[in-house]
């Protein structure tokens, strides 16, 4: 394994970087995510144009850059310096990886290329809290009812009279569902007896499909409501390849790359906070020094150094071999909520005050574990399938 950024790698950091740091100050954050898309469009565009950064999983015969899960996780660790509010996560990391693998050579044709140009947006409509269940990182997606499960609930799918799908149910908590030009749905089909859960697409003019944006804790992390009352929609792959174990391994092959670009984007967020408190505490001054002198300010910061240095470095890796995914966003998301929280609290009497962009740094923590995580679940069901806590076989005994 070489640990190494390429010289076009540090050219993606350096110049995305740059353009970040002209454009997304807190203020300007603050002013994205209060406009009706929940983003700064004019940005997204630059991004897409000059950089090509939703278009980083494309294949290159469709418009894309056709990069690597490192080159995306690299991006999204600078995206979440600034706490970027994008349809960055929810287009490139959910949507095209699905599309790339389950759509046919139509669809992948007709949808790719606008997704990687920037000029279509799309989210992932999962029914209920069951965003991490169904990307299998908190748990086996082929197992309990999260999409439906033949039963009234979820979202449900039937034939169409004149052929075609037709879609009818709710999704609670989808991310950018209100502004996404394009919904990949999960839905139930089959009834109970023979139910099983596909991927369908959903135009935003469909008839019978109305959209809402939630109020929620993290602004730049804006999520809809989703409402299908006999929606027509098309099925992803086409009838032929509409089998539930193809779209549940698509989805959980999914979980592992996006888990790493999350990792890499809390990564970022809790470098920066920690950056910014270290440049709080060595300018603000009591008793006649700055509080960065102080010995017990300087141990809380040297082991926000550590935890965030770790999970950096978990974060690479799980780049580089998508199948620690989930242990790595289980270790960036902890090292963003500490330094998020020892943030807050070394910021003093200005950094409890809601407004303060301390609280951006918190508010992204908590919304990002309430979505994925918690941390707990994403490290237990990784042990689970490491097989760490199966018993082991009773030894034989022995004659004597």
């Amino acid at each position: 394994m070489d640990a190494a950024f390429t010289a076009e790698q540090d050219e993606i950091r350096r110049t995305l970087r740059e353009i970040l740091g002209k454009r997304c100050g807190p203020d300007e954050v603050k002013a994205a995510v209060r406009t009706a898309a929940g983003y700064d469009r004019e940005l997204w565009q630059q991004l897409s144009q000059r950089l090509g950064l939703p278009g980083l999983a494309v294949p290159e015969e469709y418009g894309g850059v056709g990069c690597t899960p490192a080159d995306l996780a690299l991006a999204c660790e600078e995206t979440g310096r600034v706490l970027l509010p994008s349809p960055l996560l929810a287009t490139a990391a959910l949507c095209v990886p699905l599309i790339t693998a389950l759509g046919t050579a139509a669809q992948r044709s007709a949808l790719l290329p606008p997704l990687a140009a920037g000029g279509l947006a799309a989210a992932l409509a999962v029914p209920g809290p069951a965003l991490a269940t169904a990307l299998a990182l908190t748990g086996d997606n082929a197992a309990g009812p999260w999409s439906g499960g033949g039963r009234a609930g979820g979202v449900q799918a039937r034939a169409g009279a004149e052929g075609g799908w037709r879609l009818y149910g709710e999704a609670a908590q989808v991310l950018d569902g209100h502004s996404a030009s394009l919904l990949l749905v999960a839905a139930h089909t089959g009834g109970f007896a023979r139910s099983r859960t596909l991927l369908f697409l959903v135009r935003e003019d469909a008839p019978g499909l109305v959209r809402s944006r939630q109020t929620t804790l993290d602004e730049t992390r804006p999520q809809a409501r989703i409402q299908l009352r006999d929606v027509p929609a098309e099925l992803l792959g086409g009838d032929e390849a509409g089998e539930e174990a193809g779209v549940l391994e698509a989805l959980a092959a999914t979980g592992r790359t996006a888990s790493a670009a999350l990792a890499a984007e809390a990564v970022g967020a809790a470098g920066q906070a920690l950056s910014r408190t270290v440049e709080y505490v060595c300018g603000r001054e009591q008793f006649g020094r700055a509080i960065g002198s102080f010995q017990a300010v300087k141990h809380r910061l040297a082991d926000l150094y550590v935890q965030v240095e770790a999970a950096r470095s978990a974060a690479y890796y799980a780049a580089w071999d998508p199948r620690q995914g989930a242990l790595a966003l289980a270790q960036a998301l902890e090292a963003l909520r500490m330094t998020a929280g020892e943030a807050i609290q070394l910021h003093g009497g200005i950094g409890f005050t809601w407004e303060h962009d301390a609280h951006l740094y918190f508010k992204r923590a908590a919304a990002d574990e309430l979505l994925f995580g918690p941390v707990h679940r994403l490290r237990a069901y990784a042990a689970d399938r490491a097989g760490l806590f199966t018993p082991s076989a009773t030894p034989e005994k022995v004659a004597v």
